[in-house]
């Protein structure tokens, strides 16, 4: 990635305060904690597979082992290797120190809510949506990504928040930060030609 990709991404987010927002939600997920204490749900239809999988890669590359997400599923298969097997019971044990992100590009059912309440009591709450009211309610920090006005897809802010940590890792070399700011060019405009 060269000077003018770089200064094409700024450009296009810059004046949306998009990556400001995407930082400050970023950090949020960073709040001390154990590895695992980042229970990551969606809704029924929609468990955040993608975003679980770059939060992973991130907590790797950058050596933050709080990243490394927990799952938390709908009807996990019994027969699922133990990481994929958790539940949603797992929401009803979330305690202080950990954190629980709902994703969600459709309304939180009430079942869902009602469990975000009861975590509410202990853990921090934030959320990833398109405009769910009652969700934001609950939540101790939000970022909401409208439909036709947000300047990335509700995939690209799961790229955007999963990169954007406030900044690549500073032990990155130099391949390593072209490729941390290629991902978060892609998430925005699509392939950069030849990276």
């Amino acid at each position: 990635m060269d000077a003018e990709q770089v200064a094409a991404l700024r450009a296009v987010l810059a004046s949306t305060g998009w990556l400001e927002r995407t930082t400050v939600f970023a950090r949020a997920l960073r709040r001390p904690r154990t590895p695992g204490g980042l229970l990551v749900v969606g809704t029924p239809g929609d468990e955040p597979w993608h975003l679980a999988a770059h939060l992973d890669e991130e907590s790797r590359l950058s050596g933050a082992p709080e990243l490394s997400p927990t799952l938390v599923r709908w009807a996990p298969p019994p027969d699922a290797p133990p990481h994929l097997r958790i539940g949603m019971p797992r929401l009803e044990r979330a305690e202080r120190g950990e954190t629980v992100l709902v994703v969600g590009a459709e309304m939180a059912p009430a079942p869902l809510l009602e469990r975000v309440s009861d975590a509410r009591k202990h853990a921090t709450v934030l959320a990833l949506d398109q405009g769910d009211p009652e969700l934001e309610q609950l939540a101790h920090e939000v970022l909401t990504v409208q439909p036709g006005t947000a300047p990335v897809s509700f995939d690209g802010a799961q790229h955007l928040v999963s990169s954007a940590d406030g900044g690549p890792p500073a032990e990155l070399t130099r391949r390593g930060l072209r490729q941390w700011l290629s991902r978060v060019l892609d998430t925005v405009s699509g392939p950069a030609p030849g990276g």
